[in-house]
């Protein structure tokens, strides 16, 4: 009889040894899940573009992510496209552009080319000549915190040429749009 007592307190202790290791498990796999959320909540946020100025990369109505820990330790590179507020504050307008020029740079367009300090700047893509060089016809200087920055669709953006948009400051940049996540068939990473 104490064999068979000690046999079922064995069982009953291995029992309760199995269940406090599935409990210990799910118990971390929440709290994994949890701070998996909380870091990709501070770390993105969605962005529904509401201007065709990307196309034909990103078109309106596309939802994108933005990285906006990307700059934290590398800085902004030209090509990039990014999401930046209108003003520095929060309520202001989100609007999504491509890094052309960069601090300390001379930006002009002529004859429906970029030149950033008097070189043309040949891109990795093909994107049309831009017929109206806005205020960048004259040599347009960056200051040591601002971009220049352009729509893909180039001669329907409203950007950098424009006095009323202007250079881009750093403190205005949200981060670098990084994954369009909507429409379902065009999911992917940006370029």
């Amino acid at each position: 009889m104490a064999k068979s007592t000690q046999s079922k307190e064995y069982h009953n202790r291995i029992r309760r040894e199995k269940r406090r290791h599935v409990l210990r498990t799910i118990f971390e796999l929440i709290v994994v899940v949890v701070l998996a959320a909380l870091t990709a909540f501070v770390v993105f946020s969605s962005v529904i573009l509401q201007e065709s100025a990307m196309s034909p990369t990103l078109e309106a109505g596309n939802q994108v992510l933005v990285n906006r820990a990307a700059y934290i330790l590398t800085g902004v590179r030209r090509g990039d496209v990014i999401a930046y507020r209108s003003s520095g504050t929060f309520d202001s307008g989100v609007h999504v552009k491509r890094v052309i020029g960069l601090p300390g740079e001379t930006i002009q367009i002529r004859d429906g080319l970029i030149l950033i300090n008097g070189k043309t700047y040949i891109e990795s893509r093909e994107f049309p000549n831009i017929t109206n060089p806005g205020v960048a016809e004259n040599s347009v200087h960056l200051g040591s915190d601002e971009y220049f920055v352009l729509g893909d669709n180039r001669n329907n953006s409203e950007d950098s040429r424009f006095a009323d948009v202007g250079n881009i400051r750093k403190t205005n940049i949200i981060g670098r749009v990084w994954f369009r996540i909507r429409p379902y068939t065009s999911v992917g990473f940006v370029h």
